[in-house]
């Protein structure tokens, strides 16, 4: 008989029930919130909002748990007091949120979208779960009101949120719990609602709703001409930090990154607006160059050059949106027109003629030593 042979396979044994035990014991320290999100979900899609109440769960009330009680209070009371839009345009096939805060991030816990389902803004003292199980329950056939409604219901600190939905059939709600700092109030519009507390004055979310409906232009545009319209009318009553755009299409097309038209941030800037306009410029450029980029792999040569030109116009200052408008016309026969573009990029940064030597090697770039010189030269 093999001793140690025994004591090895003892001791393993030993291990795998301790391991055993740990992950039974984590399933059912689990258990509860796991029950508490299927009861959730189920009850909302069998019995309708009204019914949410009756399934709140106890622990959301009891005192018995100080554990889980201080848990709750630091998930439900993060503050992010702020100004914000949710609104959709069904001319241009898109929806969107957006939101600037004295608050660092603001973007990353206040503005929510899907393609295909609708925008959410959650504020205020914020609970960020409001933006993905908000998007879930519209996902699952809710409308806006109706996902607002039951999350209302089933959360004991609604009297100090404000959260925002529209959804992809352009219905909209919006609360503005009694508790949140004031000055604090929306203004509900034709597929679209403005949202504001601690605010400097009253007058804010109107002002946004007002310069929302008369700019033209897409709905980045008017979004962000909602934003700036609450900092003219004294917006945040702490200063500013933080912005956030986010846009997306109303009809999902299976594939999710086309589906978001701009997601653009600023998490900590002194003039976060003046910056995401500037970002807002850029993301327009450079969906000129991938929209070239697209047009050359079809082979329509004139239209990609004509997609990279407007892109140059509106940032001339950037090399990249030179650089490659300069190939595409050396590699199609048009090199007197590209030499002057190269030029300049060379001139910015000599790597980039580094680069240029390096494209024939991979296909990128025409293999002809003459007209390689005739650029570097």
């Amino acid at each position: 008989m093999n001793l140690g042979k025994i004591s090895f396979r003892r001791k393993s044994k030993r291990k795998i029930e301790k391991k055993i035990s740990f992950w039974v014991r984590i399933s059912f320290a689990l258990l509860p919130v796991i029950l508490f999100y299927l009861i959730f979900a189920t009850s909302f899609f069998f019995l309708g909002s009204s019914l949410l109440p009756e399934f709140t769960p106890s622990f959301l009330h009891s005192t018995s748990s100080s554990a889980s009680m201080e848990s709750i209070k630091k998930i439900s009371f993060r503050p992010s007091h702020t100004y914000s839009i949710v609104a959709i345009d069904k001319e241009r096939g898109e929806m969107g949120v957006a939101v600037q805060s004295h608050w660092f991030s603001v973007g990353s816990i206040v503005s929510w979208a899907e393609a295909g389902v609708g925008a959410v803004a959650t504020q205020s003292f914020v609970e960020v779960s409001y933006g993905p199980l908000g998007l879930e329950l519209m996902r699952a056939g809710k409308s806006a009101p109706e996902a607002l409604k039951a999350l209302l219901h089933v959360d004991p600190n609604a009297d100090v949120r404000q959260v925002a939905m529209v959804d992809a059939q352009g219905r909209v709600a919006v609360h503005t719990g009694k508790r949140c700092i004031p000055e604090a109030g929306h203004f509900v519009g034709d597929g679209f609602t403005c949202q504001a507390n601690l605010m400097l004055k009253n007058t804010v979310w109107k002002a946004m709703a007002d310069a929302y409906t008369r700019t033209k232009g897409e709905l980045v545009d008017r979004l962000l001409a909602a934003l700036e319209a609450a900092e003219a009318e004294g917006g945040d009553i702490r200063g500013k930090q933080s912005a956030a755009i986010l846009v997306v299409k109303i009809n999902r097309s299976g594939a999710s990154w086309k589906d978001r038209v701009y997601d653009l941030r600023v998490e900590d800037s002194a003039e976060p607006l003046k910056e995401i306009r500037r970002l807002v410029k850029l993301a327009k450029a450079y969906a000129h160059m991938n929209r070239g980029d697209e047009l050359m792999t079809e082979n329509k040569v004139e239209e990609a050059l004509a997609e990279y030109s407007l892109a140059m116009e509106m940032f001339p200052e950037n090399v990249e949106m030179i650089f490659w408008p300069a190939v595409t016309m050396a590699s199609t026969g048009r090199v007197e027109e590209s030499l002057p573009l190269f030029k300049k990029v060379f001139a910015a940064d000599p790597k980039w003629a580094e680069l240029l030597r390096r494209l024939p090697t991979v296909g990128h770039f025409p293999k002809d030593r003459k007209v390689l010189n005739r650029i570097l030269k």
